[in-house]
C-alpha cells in the first residue's frame, strides 16, 4: 500500500435477497432479482483478480449465512468483508437493544466466514440512528461508511447533534472513522429499475465517476474516492464492460486501489501525523 497517493476503494454491498426482503417483497420475482447477486458476485470475483485489485465487500447476515461459499471466496480472493446489518433494515427504525443485536448477530455471521469481527460498517439505507455511532464504537469498530460530510476526505465522526428550528448544534467528534460515501457514486440510482429511475446510459456515468477522480487530484495531496456498487446491479454485461473500463482508466491515471479497512488506518496514522489532506 501507498499511502500517500490518490486512493480509490471498489466497495461491494453485497445484498442479494436481503435487500427485497427489508422493502416486504417476498414474491419469487423480486427474490430472483436478488438472486441475480450471486451470480454477479462471481463476475465481479473474476474481474477484480484479473485486474489484481482489492476492495470492500459489505455483506448483511443473511447474505453471509445464504451464500456462505460465495462470502469465503470473498475472503479467500483478499478483499475486506465488512458489516452491512444483519438483515438489510435501517437501524433508525430499530431500538437501541435491537440495533446491538443487529451489530452482533451479524458480526458473528461475518466471523463464521473470515474468523474475524469486521473492522468497517455501512448502515443498510445509508441511515443511522442517534445510537449507532456510539454502539459502533462500544463494539469496536474502526470506520463507518455511511455519511457524506465529504466527497474524498475522511473524518471523525461526530454524536449527540442536537437539531431545533433556529439552529443545528453539532456533537462531540468520536475516535470513529468515516469513510463517507455519496449516491453520485452509487451504481443504484444509476441503473436498478426502481420507482420510475435508473437504467441509465453506463458511458455517461463512467465520464462522471472518472470527472470525480480527476478533481480529487487538483483539489487535494491525498483523498479516498469510494464507489459503491451493487453485484445484482453492475452485475449486468454492458455494466461488467463498464467497471472494467473504469479500472484501467483509474489504473492509468494513477489510482492506488486500497480496502476501506486501509483508508481508514491511513487517515487515523495521517491525523495523528498532523499531515493535511
Amino acid at each position: 500500500m501507498k499511502p500517500d497517493q490518490h486512493n480509490v476503494c471498489l466497495s461491494f454491498d453485497f445484498d442479494s435477497i436481503s435487500l427485497w426482503m427489508a422493502l416486504g417483497q417476498s414474491s419469487p420475482t423480486p427474490i430472483s432479482r436478488g438472486e441475480f447477486g450471486a451470480v454477479a458476485a462471481a463476475r465481479i470475483l473474476k474481474l477484480l483478480k484479473k485486474h489484481d485489485v482489492v476492495g470492500t465487500w459489505f455483506i448483511p447476515g443473511v447474505t453471509l449465512q445464504t451464500y456462505p461459499d460465495i462470502c469465503a471466496e470473498i475472503n479467500t480472493q483478499g478483499h475486506e468483508i465488512a458489516h452491512h446489518g444483519y438483515t438489510h433494515i435501517s437501524p433508525v427504525t430499530m431500538s437501541k437493544v435491537e440495533e446491538l443485536d443487529a451489530l452482533k448477530r451479524g458480526n458473528d455471521a461475518i466471523r463464521k466466514i473470515t474468523g474475524n469481527y469486521a473492522r468497517g460498517y455501512r448502515s443498510p439505507a445509508w441511515d443511522l440512528s442517534q445510537h449507532s455511532i456510539g454502539l459502533l464504537i462500544r463494539e469496536g469498530f474502526l470506520y463507518d461508511s455511511s455519511m457524506m460530510a465529504h466527497d474524498h476526505q475522511p473524518y471523525f465522526a461526530r454524536q449527540g447533534d442536537l437539531l431545533t428550528e433556529d439552529r443545528i448544534q453539532f456533537g462531540e467528534t468520536s475516535t470513529l472513522v468515516e469513510i463517507p460515501i455519496s449516491w453520485s457514486l452509487d451504481d443504484f440510482p444509476h441503473f436498478e429499475y426502481f420507482r420510475g429511475n435508473g437504467l441509465m446510459n453506463a458511458g455517461l456515468v463512467l465520464d462522471n465517476w472518472l470527472g470525480d477522480f480527476e478533481f480529487m487530484q487538483t483539489d487535494t495531496e491525498w483523498g479516498v474516492l469510494t464507489y459503491t456498487f451493487h453485484p445484482f446491479v453492475i452485475g449486468r454485461g454492458h455494466r461488467m464492460l463498464m467497471l472494467e473500463r473504469l479500472i484501467l482508466k483509474l489504473k492509468a491515471n494513477g489510482a492506488n486501489f486500497i480496502t476501506a479497512e486501509e483508508a481508514a488506518s491511513v487517515f487515523r496514522s495521517r491525523h495523528a501525523n498532523g499531515q493535511a489532506c
